[in-house]
């Protein structure tokens, strides 16, 4: 759709030029009274008509313009949105402080669970993602090893080996020039708090259809059982 200017509307009736002999005679005295208000009301008709749909078009260009920006500000969302999906690593973090209600889930559905191998990174970048990555490998080496303990042990050995997988992932973050997570920033019972709120997973659900890849072999965790 063209959007132009209204225009004005179109004489009736040819009179000579305003400043030629006789042009108020034209228009005041030439024409019969019936004839000239008959032409003075088409042309005023015809007026408003050009006028009512010159408004009709600006309305409808500038509805246009509007749905146009929108779309644009919507695409470019959606363009945003998408960059940083592809950029930002899902790694479901940070991981649930062990509990009796998902122990069980923690020792016999490990291997449903993702781990994140050198090969999942892109080489550029990332190197938080990196450190999200390798301490979930750490924890879930670890949390294998303590569901071979004493059953009556298990609750505390994966306590203790989620408690000491997040403390050196905060010295790790604190050994880089960028701002550490913010629950690395607490002291004691803070600090768990903290990591053991808004959890992706609370309850270590495996993922359908999923069978974790081997990753390189994490230091072994020592189990402390007198500080049960």
């Amino acid at each position: 759709m063209m959007c132009y200017p209204p225009t004005p509307p179109f004489s009736i009736f040819m009179c000579p030029h305003p400043f030629l002999p006789n042009f108020q005679a034209c228009h005041a005295h030439s024409l019969h009274p019936l004839v000239y208000n008959k032409s003075r009301s088409l042309s005023l008709r015809k007026h408003q008509f050009v006028g009512e749909n010159a408004a009709m078009i600006s309305m409808g260009c500038l509805t246009g313009f509007w749905i146009i920006a929108l779309l644009t500000l919507h695409g470019s969302d959606v363009g945003e949105s998408k960059g940083n999906s592809l950029n930002e690593p899902d790694i479901p973090f940070p991981p649930a402080r062990p509990t009796p209600q998902n122990l069980a889930a923690i020792c016999h559905q490990g291997q449903g669970r993702p781990r994140y191998p050198a090969s999942f990174f892109s080489r550029s970048g990332g190197s938080r993602y990196r450190r999200l990555g390798n301490t979930i490998n750490r924890l879930e080496s670890w949390y294998r090893s303590c569901c071979s303990e004493q059953e009556s042990q298990i609750l505390c050995c994966t306590t203790q080996a989620w408690k000491e997988t997040l403390s050196q992932f905060c010295v790790e973050e604190y050994s880089t020039k960028t701002l550490a997570y913010e629950c690395c920033e607490g002291r004691g019972d803070a600090r768990w708090i903290c990591f053991n709120s808004e959890l992706p997973n609370p309850d270590y659900n495996p993922t359908l259809g999923y069978t974790a890849p081997a990753v390189p072999p994490q230091p072994e965790f020592t189990f402390n059982a007198s500080a049960c």
